[in-house]
């Protein structure tokens, strides 16, 4: 499914939520650099933006990997990269989530865009992606997910469902000519946990601490969970 979408995910993205995902983005990269890791994961890195914000912005020296199961995804992350000049700071590697190829406590921090959706909505492996996460970070590091939530006001919900509906799965399966990936990404959406759900979840996981941010009203949450 995520193989046809790269020529148009971003331009989809950008259009869908007003370029507003972009400054979510950067709200998670201040989260996941807020101690100033050496070495910082994108998970489901998908086109790379995270990777190239947490390239950016990092310390000198630090290093970023941006892990993705799909390869086109990660082939426009490499020649994002490289446009703006970073690829050099960030590591490639197609990975699958639930057997990370990556020594336990090896990052000091990850991050996850708009990917953390398809690791645990209805997905029967969830409980095997959040301990891989888990793995992988050293202790006292931060999880920082940035992802759609459920609005907690009636009247913004049923705006967000039907935008969804009536827009982003029609429009989005036109433009992109992948209707069933557009159609999956709008019924998850709606389907998904509620922030404080979210929250519920990294915590039994096994990570001390989890706080959360709402955007707009609660279409959307940042999720800062401690190793």
């Amino acid at each position: 499914m995520f193989a046809g979408v790269p020529g148009s995910y971003d331009l989809l993205n950008r259009v869908f939520t007003f370029g507003f995902d972009q400054r979510w983005r950067r709200c998670a990269v201040e989260e996941c650099l807020f101690d100033r890791p050496r070495r910082v994961l994108d998970l489901c890195s998908g086109t790379g933006d995270l990777a190239v914000m947490l390239s950016g912005s990092a310390d000198p020296g630090a290093s970023v990997v941006a892990a993705d199961f799909s390869e086109p995804m990660l082939a426009v992350a490499r020649a994002k990269a490289e446009s703006a000049g970073v690829a050099g700071r960030i590591e490639f590697r197609v990975a699958d989530a639930a057997a990370l190829p990556f020594a336990d406590g090896e990052f000091d921090a990850a991050g996850i865009a708009f990917g953390f959706r398809n690791l645990t909505w209805k997905n029967p492996g969830r409980e095997k992606h959040l301990a891989e996460v888990r793995r992988v970070l050293a202790h006292g590091a931060r999880f920082v997910v940035v992802e759609t939530s459920r609005p907690p006001f009636s009247a913004l919900r049923t705006g967000f469902d039907a935008w969804m509906a009536a827009a982003v799965a029609p429009l989005g399966g036109l433009i992109s000519g992948q209707g069933g990936a557009y159609r999956y990404l709008a019924r998850s959406a709606r389907g998904f946990y509620r922030a404080d759900e979210v929250d519920a979840l990294l915590l039994g996981a096994g990570f001390r601490t989890v706080q959360h941010r709402l955007f707009l009203g609660g279409v959307a949450a940042l999720h800062v969970a401690v190793r």
